[in-house]
Protein backbone atom coordinates (compact mmCIF):
# COMPACT_ATOMS: atom_id res chain seq x y z
CA UNK A 1 0.00 0.00 0.00
CA UNK A 2 1.78 3.55 -1.47
CA UNK A 3 1.98 5.76 1.69
CA UNK A 4 -0.35 8.95 0.91
CA UNK A 5 0.36 10.43 3.98
CA UNK A 6 1.03 14.66 3.24
CA UNK A 7 4.05 16.04 4.70
CA UNK A 8 4.78 19.77 5.14
CA UNK A 9 8.79 22.07 4.50
CA UNK A 10 8.69 20.79 8.45
CA UNK A 11 8.13 17.16 7.73
CA UNK A 12 10.59 16.83 5.26
CA UNK A 13 13.51 18.73 7.27
CA UNK A 14 13.16 15.94 9.52
CA UNK A 15 13.01 13.01 7.52
CA UNK A 16 16.16 14.36 5.77
CA UNK A 17 17.83 15.95 9.13
CA UNK A 18 17.68 19.87 7.53
CA UNK A 19 16.08 23.16 9.05
CA UNK A 20 13.09 23.99 7.03
CA UNK A 21 14.12 27.28 5.53
CA UNK A 22 17.14 24.54 3.48
CA UNK A 23 13.55 22.52 1.87
CA UNK A 24 12.59 25.90 1.07
CA UNK A 25 15.68 27.16 -0.88
CA UNK A 26 15.73 23.07 -2.02
CA UNK A 27 12.14 24.29 -4.09
CA UNK A 28 13.11 27.16 -4.92
CA UNK A 29 16.27 26.15 -6.28
CA UNK A 30 14.30 23.28 -8.45
CA UNK A 31 15.95 20.51 -6.24
CA UNK A 32 12.76 19.62 -4.14
CA UNK A 33 9.92 17.85 -6.92
CA UNK A 34 6.83 19.85 -7.17
CA UNK A 35 4.03 19.98 -4.03
CA UNK A 36 1.24 16.86 -4.84
CA UNK A 37 -0.94 19.34 -3.36
CA UNK A 38 -1.47 23.18 -2.78
CA UNK A 39 -3.52 24.37 -0.65
CA UNK A 40 -4.35 27.44 1.42
CA UNK A 41 -0.80 28.68 -0.33
CA UNK A 42 0.92 26.10 1.40
CA UNK A 43 2.61 23.13 -0.47
CA UNK A 44 2.41 19.43 0.60
CA UNK A 45 4.10 16.48 -0.75
CA UNK A 46 2.70 12.61 -0.60
CA UNK A 47 5.25 11.11 1.93
CA UNK A 48 6.41 8.27 -1.11
CA UNK A 49 7.40 11.31 -3.24
CA UNK A 50 9.74 12.33 -0.95
CA UNK A 51 10.84 8.73 -0.24
CA UNK A 52 11.37 8.47 -3.80
CA UNK A 53 13.27 11.88 -4.15
CA UNK A 54 15.20 11.24 -1.20
CA UNK A 55 16.76 7.98 -2.77
CA UNK A 56 17.50 9.37 -5.81
CA UNK A 57 19.32 12.39 -4.38
CA UNK A 58 23.01 12.29 -5.47
CA UNK A 59 25.28 11.41 -2.34
CA UNK A 60 22.56 9.08 -1.47
CA UNK A 61 24.08 5.69 -0.70
CA UNK A 62 21.38 3.61 0.89
CA UNK A 63 21.47 5.54 3.87
CA UNK A 64 18.79 6.23 6.72
CA UNK A 65 17.88 9.67 5.95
Amino acid sequence: MTDRRLWSYKDIAAHIRVQPDTVRSYRKHGILPPPDLVEGGKSYWHAETIRVWVANRPGYRGRRS
